[in-house]
């Protein structure tokens, strides 16, 4: 039988933590050091309800030098994870500011998972977490805090 196949697009500031979360996830692989992404695509299989499922994971670059580059990564996404960094505001502020607007664009229907990252840098767990949930709210996005892993296999068990 045929592995199901996903495509999932990452998004959001850089240096905010989206490169480590799929190689994480994809390699089992934690990267020592910090390499700015411009368009980088990882695979990562999972059996879901004994089901294959190949997702291919997409990293966008987050710097506004890529700016132009980005939307050659959109066509046909299944699932869109908007990433922050928890211990930085200012990634969190572009959610609504420039991630929302450019994914809408592009990905108009497309299911958006608000996912903070780098939790063992947060310096203060309850403002950095209503926040979150308020900007959550305000854009009608699913808030998540945890491990990738469980993002996808949820996701792929509720066919996304």
């Amino acid at each position: 039988m045929a592995a199901i196949w996903k495509k999932l697009v990452i998004v959001g500031d850089g240096a905010c933590g989206k490169t480590c979360l799929l190689i994480g996830f994809s390699k089992d692989q934690f990267p020592e050091v910090y390499v700015p992404t411009v368009l980088e695509d990882y695979v990562a299989d999972i059996e879901v309800d004994g089901k294959q499922v190949e997702w291919a994971l997409w990293d966008t670059g987050g710097q506004e030098d890529y700016d132009h580059l980005r939307p050659f990564s959109y066509p046909d996404p299944d699932v869109i994870l908007m990433c922050f960094s928890i211990d930085s505001p200012d990634s969190l502020e572009n959610i609504p500011k420039k991630w929302t607007p450019e994914v809408k664009y592009f990905c108009p229907n497309v299911p958006i998972i608000l996912v903070g990252s780098k939790k063992d840098l947060r310096n203060d767990e309850h403002t950095r977490r209503e926040l979150a949930i308020a900007k959550m709210k305000q854009d009608a996005f699913l808030y998540i805090p945890r491990l990738l892993a469980n993002l996808l296999t949820l996701n792929s068990s509720s066919n996304l």
